[in-house]
């Protein structure tokens, strides 16, 4: 009896075993398929970036024709964007991190034959066009729906749904910012009420998330998303600002949320007809443009050109204030895309109003206010998506300073707290607390 007894746990023991070791296998070729997709989808933008820049340089002699057509674009790819994901995969739309928030609870279904194209190619329209977005939404719901994918094809049991799905959503962060860390931090923090947590399924995000990292650094390349000075911390009478910065950070957190919020319920009130918004939002953000690029798109460009240190104060203030509230109705728009490099943008615009503020008040006290710009990004993270250590995270690897760890934590802290008290709830939560409040689709719907 004994020795039966042991046989068949000893049976239970291999078939477990074999069941975990698939599951690491498929996660990573859900790794290597999230790589492959970020590094088509970051070198498709660089093209599409590259072609708007040679279509302007070839028109510039032609006046006012030049920016008619600039124009045009801008509303013919706002209009594409928006018409794709309205037509044919409505859960498309934002960022999608809520919705695989949703998928992990079996309260939303992931439609990845329909997602995947659509989400793809709207989104290469939507960033294209200069809205306020970033590309790591994108990336995490088309991550996570490769990993359903992977366990529908090779037929795997249904609880390989939850950890495939988390790895291709940190496979997919990781592919966007070259930041691997990050991605796996993400999944376990911001996805932790969603996530099931075991041995085996964050081994499977980290070979998942690895291998994708590796296959973007290989393709597109590995430099820092972010190239700025890297700083040394010596001086613990600095944290005292840390945190104020990140009180500061905290008040803005909760109103960009408060404010998002207003602004999506707006918009789903109005139902603007895609023709207006292309209008209205390519109009808007063509005009913007003219006046100054750095106030468009998902502001890579602009974080180098404020880092530069060329830019005057008071210009630095317009160009938070028109971000905040165009990064807002970017997102409202319903077009695909992301709102962390946007945010991460905010942050190293407050974070260099702070830091050349302080000069100013206490000449001297600060070398370089672009070591506050490093903890704005961090922060604005933090009281927004309110998760600070992917924050953190981020910021370090994005930037390289890894030397800045505790003031970023001192900063991100203070952040989080004050925003909590504020009463502000992660934004995700409560895009996904909407979305099933007006979801017009089966909320245990199967995948097609």
């Amino acid at each position: 009896m004994i020795f039966h007894s042991a046989s068949k746990f000893n049976q239970r023991l291999l078939k477990q075993d074999a069941r975990n070791s698939k599951m690491l296998f498929f996660a990573l070729v859900t790794g290597i398929l999230c790589g492959l997709m970020g590094a088509i989808f970051r070198q498709t933008l660089d093209w599409i970036g590259e072609f708007r820049v040679f279509l302007s340089g070839f028109l510039s002699g032609f006046g006012l024709f030049e920016q008619v057509i600039s124009v045009f674009l801008t509303m013919l790819f706002v209009f594409i964007a928006v018409y794709l994901v309205r037509r044919f995969a409505p859960e498309a739309s934002g960022s999608g991190i809520h919705e695989i928030e949703g998928a992990l609870d079996e309260v939303r279904p992931m439609r990845w034959k329909r997602v995947l194209p659509v989400k793809f190619l709207a989104s290469l329209f939507s960033l294209g066009s200069g809205l306020l977005l970033g590309r790591e939404g994108p990336t995490i719901q088309l991550g996570a729906n490769i990993g359903k994918m992977v366990k529908d094809v090779f037929h795997q049991p249904d609880e390989e749904n939850n950890p495939l799905v988390s790895t291709g959503a940190g496979a997919g962060l990781a592919s966007a910012f070259n930041a691997p860390l990050s991605g796996i931090i993400f999944v376990i923090e911001e996805m932790n009420g969603h996530f099931k947590f075991n041995f085996f399924s964050v081994a499977a995000i980290m070979i998942g998330v690895g291998i994708s990292d590796i296959v973007v650094r290989l393709l597109v390349g590995s430099e820092s998303i972010i190239h700025m000075k890297v700083f040394t911390f010596d001086d613990e009478t600095l944290l005292i600002y840390f945190a104020l910065l990140g009180f500061i950070f905290g008040i803005i957190g909760a109103f960009y949320n408060s404010l998002l919020l207003k602004v999506v319920d707006v918009f789903k009130r109005m139902e603007l007809s895609t023709i207006l918004i292309a209008i209205v939002f390519g109009g808007l953000i063509s005009v913007i443009g003219l006046y100054s690029p750095d106030m468009t798109g998902a502001g890579y460009q602009t974080i180098f050109n404020v880092l530069g240190n060329s830019i005057s104060l008071q210009f630095l203030i317009l160009l938070f204030l028109v971000r905040f509230f165009f990064s807002i109705l970017s997102y409202g728009s319903g077009a695909p895309g992301g709102i962390f490099a946007p945010l991460l943008t905010l942050g190293v615009i407050m974070g260099m109003i702070f830091g050349i503020s302080i000069n100013d008040l206490f000449p001297g006290s600060v070398t370089d206010p672009g070591i506050f710009a490093v903890a704005g990004m961090a922060a604005i993270f933090a009281s927004t998506v309110r998760a600070p250590l992917t924050g953190l995270a981020l910021s370090v690897e994005m930037t390289s300073n890894f030397e800045l760890i505790l003031p970023l934590i001192i900063t991100v802290a203070v952040a989080s707290v004050t925003t909590a008290m504020l009463g502000n709830e992660p934004v995700y939560t409560s895009l996904l607390k909407r979305t099933l409040e007006n979801s017009k689709i089966d909320p245990v719907a199967r995948s097609d």
